[in-house]
């Protein structure tokens, strides 16, 4: 039973398009509205709360997905779709959970956090320091003695499950290695620490690649899928879809070919054929390293001359392998270039991410059983990315503000036209000389980089709360503001699990 439910382009040479063609905006009426809110209001009082355990929980995690961006992605999904009202009224897949709550997402010295300390909170119930991998924050960042690190790790969702006999899995668009995927295997006091080749000299503290494969609960991971290559290949090693790129690990060893010594009936793939091949029923651990380091955005991923899976590819077969463990599974999927677009300034590729992640939050809930899984969607952190300017309905999310009654573009206190996107801060800075005229660019292009207020090389997180999204088993407990370390909590309580234990 299914639920029901950059590169850095600069605006020379960029060519005014009309972007994409819009369907003239039906005008609700009145009526429409108190009829849609009586049926909202109707709908509402029959929801009833799963009190039932959770056999199967699997997180999402939008990296960098903050309230604007969905409001955005959900606004230019809307505008791909024909017969639209304006694109402003749809909903992305998880918009639609019965419960939503929003998080904290402070770490535990810093106002703004990155994603190592936001994840480990996320799995594991614990803030910690900034750069930190699922340790306690009586650990200094670059602590290279492994025995302090050991001292104050503190124990995932992941190895939680997998020491009571459960299967487990990551899925990322980014590095397996990178932050968020790593808080769910590796306890570290650096993030960065991703091969051997990026330990300091005389530090005993393992690096993240080989701690995917030292994971030392249960089976191991049943499933790894995502970017990342270089991290898990000897440096005389050339990369089988680049080969004039190697390996960065100095210590000679394959962790490619350990994995399918390590594992009986075990596969290792790195391009779309490979991936496409694997028979789930056949297959006990499968990792999947698309990339030499990040997969290619999925605006850019139909030109990776490899192939690469989508994130709604990879979920769908991290489910059918995990799926067949009848005592349950824990998944955890990033979209980690939401993130990566927005640090570039390239709204763009930011929004088409969260709506490739739309798309694998649907498929999940078509593949699973709303009995039995309980399905969370959040971010780690937000952006400094900004919506405004009074545009009018159904005004392209792209382009420049056009008002309600105009012909031409608004203008800004110089006579300069401007768009709804921006950004706070970050490389879209063109402020030295006065902003520039965009009437003759076309700011719907993917390489676009929105304007920004500051001059910085890369855009920088947030700091406001975000939203948790849950459907299935125990999701009704998600309700108000909460501490990010909250979420584990949830999801740990749904699968009977003693918090920390």
């Amino acid at each position: 039973m299914a639920y029901k439910q950059c590169k850095s382009a600069i605006l020379t040479g960029l060519v005014l398009a009309s972007g994409p063609s819009q369907a003239e905006p039906v005008l609700e009426t009145p009526a429409f509205w108190l009829e849609s809110g009586q049926n909202s209001v109707k709908a509402a009082e029959q929801l009833k709360a799963n009190q039932a355990f959770a056999k199967n929980v699997i997180l999402f995690v939008g990296d960098g997905m903050g309230i604007s961006t969905i409001t955005a992605a959900r606004i230019l999904e809307g505008q791909r779709k024909p017969g639209n009202r304006g694109g402003e009224e749809n909903s992305l897949s998880f918009e639609t959970a019965p419960y939503v709550a929003l998080s904290k997402t402070y770490s535990t010295n810093q106002q703004t956090a990155d994603s190592a300390p936001t994840m480990s909170a996320i799995i594991t119930g614990v803030k910690t320091n900034d750069g930190e991998l699922s340790v306690g924050m009586q650990v200094a960042r670059q602590e290279r003695n492994a025995e302090v690190v050991n001292t104050y790790k503190v124990k995932t969702l992941l190895e939680q499950a997998e020491e009571k006999g459960l299967s487990t899995g990551v899925v990322s668009t980014a590095r397996v290695t990178h932050a968020t995927p790593a808080a769910c295997y590796a306890h570290t006091s650096e993030r960065d620490w991703e091969s051997d080749a990026h330990v300091p000299a005389g530090a005993t503290v393992s690096d993240i690649a080989k701690q995917l494969l030292e994971f030392g609960y249960g089976n191991g991971l049943e499933v790894v899928l995502g970017g990342g290559r270089s991290m898990f290949l000897p440096n005389t090693t050339p990369d089988p879809e680049d080969g004039d790129k190697f390996g960065s690990r100095k210590d000679g060893v394959d962790l490619t070919q350990r994995w399918l010594t390590q594992y009986p009936k075990s596969a290792y793939v790195y391009n779309k054929a490979g991936f496409d091949a694997i028979d789930p029923k056949q297959t006990e651990h499968l990792l999947g390293l698309f990339e030499h380091s990040h997969m290619e955005y999925e605006h850019d991923r139909p030109k990776d001359k490899g192939g690469e899976p989508s994130l709604t590819e990879m979920t769908e077969k991290a489910i059918d392998v995990l799926s067949k463990n009848k005592k349950g599974y824990v998944l955890m999927v990033e979209a980690g270039r939401i993130d990566h677009a927005h640090h570039a300034g390239n709204a763009y590729r930011a929004l088409t991410e969260t709506v490739e992640l739309s798309n694998a939050v649907r498929k999940a809930l078509e593949q699973t059983n709303p009995k039995d899984t309980l399905i969370v969607v959040t971010a780690d952190h937000s952006h400094t990315f900004t919506i405004a300017g009074y545009p009018q309905r159904g005004n392209p999310i792209m382009g420049l503000v056009k008002q309600t009654g105009e012909t031409g573009f608004a203008k800004d206190s110089n006579g300069l036209p401007y768009t709804t996107l921006g950004y706070a801060n970050g490389p879209g800075y063109r402020g030295q000389n006065g902003r520039p005229d965009l009437s003759a660019v076309d700011t719907t292009h993917p390489d676009f980089l929105q304007e920004a207020i500051v001059p910085l090389g890369s855009e920088t997180h947030g700091a406001e709360d975000v939203a948790i999204f849950a459907f299935g088993p125990k999701a009704h407990l998600f309700h108000g503001v909460q501490e990010q370390s909250y979420i584990y909590q949830v999801m740990a309580h749904a699968l009977k699990f003693k918090a920390g234990r």
